[in-house]
């Protein structure tokens, strides 16, 4: 039975007390206004302004019918406690998605009562093993923003839990979709270039933090089959030479100094595409529906494993000096 109208509005009124968060199990009504059943999106993370961004598209009056009805409804902070970027601006996010309707929960159990479906956005990916296991754990669909996880390991060791819980998930960087990329065939690519910022944090590795956007760029037009990397490294930038197993070449650049800018070159067989600039959230968010719609996701596993496998390599051939190694000996590490 559905609770009465004033019971309805006291756990609302509770909900929206400011700077106060949802210790209670959420009932079965909730949330009984501000989502369909089966669209309800909950956050994990209020540390990006991807999440920000996301509730903007998906709460907006007149949203983009391609989002087809989904609405965040709950979110859960937390979130790096540790990295200073990002626990800064989880007060100021918080009160952000708050106006827009969206509960906050200080637990993932208790958001997960709520919601059909998760965008995981938590800056700090060394938590996301932890918080994806508890979605997968609740059958829910769930999306995993960049980086998946700080270390190629806990990136298997969540594909693992996907196939174990029947929960398919996907990881993307929203530079998939930059301009130029819908026109490339993929036949018909011969080799690549890309660059984006490559800022470093310490609690991740080299280029899980920011490069993963040039480098994800580079997947998406040369495809898997990396064989090897070999990693020049400066202060200030970061190339990463690719040799793929048909004898293509692509290089990735980070830069940590300069204009912050996304982009690269495609080399094919019709000419030259010249990739730029960066397109926004929606191409990527319309994906995720699609997702949780269908089930089906837009990268497969083993691509995102092969990419995070090319920059693990990477860090690894910084170690040695620059030699080259081997995607293989890699992921032989992570298997024992």
């Amino acid at each position: 039975m559905n609770p009465t109208l004033p019971d309805r509005r006291v756990f609302l009124q509770r909900a929206a007390l400011a700077g106060a968060a949802l210790s209670f199990p959420a009932p079965d009504w909730f949330p009984f206004s501000t989502g369909k059943d089966g669209k309800r999106v909950g956050i994990i993370g209020l540390d990006t302004s991807h999440s920000t961004a996301f509730v903007k598209a998906l709460n907006a009056p007149g949203a983009d019918p391609a989002f087809a009805g989904y609405k965040v409804v709950a979110a859960y902070p937390h979130g790096s406690r540790d990295i200073e970027s990002s626990t800064k601006r989880i007060p100021g996010y918080t009160e952000e998605v708050k106006k827009a309707g969206v509960a906050i929960f200080d637990s993932i159990g208790d958001l997960l009562n709520g919601v059909d479906v998760v965008l995981l956005e938590t800056n700090d990916g060394r938590l996301h093993r932890e918080q994806a296991l508890q979605v997968l754990q609740a059958g829910k669909r769930m999306f995993i923003d960049k980086p998946m996880a700080a270390s190629l390991a806990d990136v298997v060791a969540i594909f693992d839990a996907s196939r174990k819980y029947k929960i398919p998930v996907f990881s993307a960087s929203s530079l998939r979709h930059i301009k130029g990329i819908e026109s490339i065939q993929k036949s018909q690519v011969l080799g690549a270039d890309t660059f984006s910022p490559a800022v470093l944090e310490k609690t991740h590795p080299d280029l899980f933090w920011y490069g993963i956007h040039g480098v994800e760029t580079l997947f998406t037009v040369m495809g898997t089959g990396c064989k090897q990397v070999t990693r020049l490294h400066t202060e200030g930038t970061d190339i990463v030479v690719g040799t793929w197993a048909d004898g293509r070449i692509g290089t990735f650049r980070g830069t940590r100094t300069g204009k912050h800018e996304y982009g690269g070159t495609v080399y094919t067989q019709n000419g030259n595409v010249v990739l730029g600039p960066y397109g926004g959230y929606d191409p990527l968010l319309k994906d995720i529906i699609r997702y949780f719609d269908t089930g089906e996701v837009p990268v497969t596993p083993e691509e995102t494993i092969e990419i995070f496998a090319f920059m693990e390599a990477a860090d690894e051939s910084k170690r040695r000096g620059g030699a080259p190694v081997t995607l293989e000996s890699v992921l032989a590490r992570v298997k024992q």
